[in-house]
């Protein structure tokens, strides 16, 4: 709801609260013997006067909203907003109605009883508006704080996904130097599938998400690249369920968690090593499987640039907020990384 509508609906609220009490009025005036005209000439005073006052607190509680005492605020301004009314309503009552006796003797004994009435009628209209501004506060700051935590939860997206590339290319291109003077070629194919990697990805930077089979795409260009790396060793074994390739995840999310693979599979075991990667449709969910080998006596947490695991944690819990998305397990010399991308995209 904007604040023009809202405002609308308060002075909505407003009129139909003293319509109603006017009526009210009314009829007890009617069932005392008060004459019809005297009734609406005193409904019309009393209740057109302390309606307008009542718009006017209404309208200026739009640019100060009491934030300390407020509820003692609410008493003063009731206060003094029934005693303006019982008083300048009983001068307006006498100079139109004085010529009635009867009618001037029951204003004055009602005078307390008027004023009492008045109290209670404008301090609920007052502490109505006061809740009703409170809770249009409240929402602009609610939503305000969303998207506040918005922003800095994409500014934190967009740092991880920036990561990503320069931890990639450093890798890669100690590689390249690596092979330059002992396997020239190998290093001008690793440079031409760097090459092609990177424009794919730098072309997709500002995409967020990406269907499976878009990830694959990218993964098996990362890994062709990581054969020449490491030659005969690295073996690889790809298996996506057929239903699962239209499914969305989040873009580049596999290639540090096979990078992972690859890094603790091969550093920490000798011969050959096969890491597979699987994906299947599970309920409305993604389901991928990275699986490499290791050895539980030598293998020890290397040091790098940080970009592993608890990254790619952290980005499954920025964009669902949730905890379980990432799971890994040991069992029989083998290290799995489980990865659960809900589909809500």
């Amino acid at each position: 709801m904007n604040s023009i509508e809202s405002n609308r609906r308060l002075l909505l609220l407003n009129a139909s609260w003293w319509s109603i009490a006017g009526l009210i009025h009314a009829f007890i005036l009617l069932s005392l013997g008060i004459t019809v005209n005297e009734t609406i000439v005193d409904t019309s005073i009393t209740f057109g006067l302390m309606g307008a006052l009542c718009f006017l607190i209404v309208n200026n509680m739009r640019y100060y909203l009491p934030r300390q005492e407020k509820y003692w605020y609410i008493l003063f301004v009731s206060l003094a907003v029934s005693g303006i009314c019982s008083v300048v309503s009983k001068l307006l009552l006498n100079l139109f109605l004085g010529n009635d006796t009867m009618y001037i003797n029951q204003l004055y004994q009602s005078t307390g009883l008027r004023f009492g009435i008045g109290f209670l009628l404008v301090s609920c209209i007052a502490m109505m508006s006061l809740l009703w501004y409170n809770q249009q506060d409240q929402k602009k700051m609610d939503a305000h704080k969303a998207e506040t935590e918005q922003l800095a939860r994409e500014a934190e997206l967009y740092k991880l996904r920036q990561q990503l590339q320069p931890h990639f290319l450093f890798n890669s291109l100690n590689s390249i130097s690596a092979l330059t003077a002992l396997q020239p070629e190998k290093a001008r194919h690793m440079i031409n599938q760097l090459s092609e990697f990177l424009r794919g990805t730098l072309r997709k930077d500002e995409k967020q998400w990406n269907t499976l089979k878009e990830e694959m795409q990218y993964l098996e260009l990362y890994l062709e690249i990581e054969k020449v790396r490491f030659g005969h060793r690295l073996q690889t074994a790809v298996d996506c369920d057929e239903a699962s390739l239209d499914l969305k995840l989040p873009s580049l999310l596999l290639q540090p968690v096979v990078e992972n693979a690859i890094k603790f599979g091969l550093y920490d075991t000798t011969g050959d090593v096969l890491i597979k990667v699987k994906a299947q449709k599970k309920d409305n969910s993604l389901e991928v499987f990275v699986e490499n080998p290791f050895d539980p006596e030598t293998s020890q947490p290397l040091k790098g640039t940080g970009f592993g695991l608890p990254s790619i944690q952290r980005r499954l819990f920025l964009l669902f907020a949730r905890q379980d998305l990432l799971i890994t397990k040991k069992e029989d010399n083998h290290f799995t990384t489980i990865i659960l991308i809900p589909q809500t995209v």
